[in-house]
């Protein structure tokens, strides 16, 4: 099942999807439909029904609008941690991002006071129930499905200073979406293809199954140091192929498109616009 927000005349509405199409539900957003305790049943019903909508790909904003709390896990793909020359780590490497840094599917990212700019194609997961202090069973338990997101990161901002926080908390420049697929649809820990497109160059490919600590083990981990509620994000690292691991590194630009997309979840398609 495919929960998302989709713009709707001057607002957005929720949308419950599968490969038939689209049904229109009355909540402003997925968020707020997934946190009524009742919606699998409303959304099982709702694609029962006969009509179906079509919707174009600019149509998605972001399915989570409000997550109280967003975890990022870096250093999670062993490509990745090589091309950077770290050690595995023994513990999730961790910082937050806030609300205002998420954009949409296929909005531009606006950036400005940066050389460097870089992608970092991220699975995310997202959590349907409360969890605190869970083992790896009752923290899967807790999770309503994945997006799909891309942690665009001003690496002369983030090398700043040994904390990452500055640059990756620029407004509105982490993407993500379309939509949500739900766990009973898909599962990374079985290996999905996870794929970051420049104008066309493919410059990350890998498999979530790569991961070092899977979505269980994060949402696990985090949860021991605070509770998470429904509609709290956890981005689960990038694999190896970013620029800052290039010899010589070619940094996004004024007019590109960056393509992020996981298997069995979608795609994001971004444009770079330098202020």
């Amino acid at each position: 099942m495919r929960l998302a927000t989709v713009r709707h005349g001057d607002g957005t509405r929720a949308a419950v999807g599968d490969d038939s199409g689209w049904v229109l539900l009355e909540e402003a957003d997925a968020q707020e439909l997934f946190t009524d305790p009742d919606w699998r049943e409303r959304a099982e019903a709702a694609l029962r029904q006969e009509g179906r909508v079509d919707l174009a790909e600019t149509a998605f904003a972001n399915p989570v609008p409000r997550p109280a709390k967003i975890f990022c896990c870096g250093l999670n793909y062993r490509d990745h941690i090589v091309e950077t020359g770290r050690a595995v780590p023994e513990f999730p490497t961790l910082f937050a991002k806030f609300a205002d840094t998420l954009t949409g599917a296929t909005d531009a990212i606006v950036v400005h006071d940066t050389e460097r700019l870089d992608w970092e194609a991220e699975l995310v997961v997202v959590v349907g129930s409360e969890v605190h202090r869970a083992d790896r069973e009752s923290a899967s338990a807790a999770i309503l499905g994945y997006t799909v997101a891309n942690d665009i990161s001003m690496r002369d901002w983030q090398q700043r200073t040994l904390q990452w926080l500055q640059g990756k908390a620029f407004d509105a420049t982490t993407p993500i979406g379309p939509w949500v697929v739900t766990v009973d649809d898909v599962e990374p820990r079985d290996g999905l293809r996870i794929t970051c497109e420049v104008n066309g160059e493919l410059v990350q490919d890998a498999d979530t199954a790569g991961m070092v600590f899977d979505a269980a083990d994060l949402i696990a981990y985090v949860s021991q140091m605070t509770t998470l509620r429904p509609g709290d994000l956890v981005l689960a690292g990038t694999p190896g192929g970013v620029a800052l691991g290039m010899d010589e590194p070619r940094w996004l630009r004024d007019g590109d498109v960056v393509t992020t997309a996981i298997e069995g979840i979608g795609a994001l398609r971004n444009s770079i616009r330098f202020e």
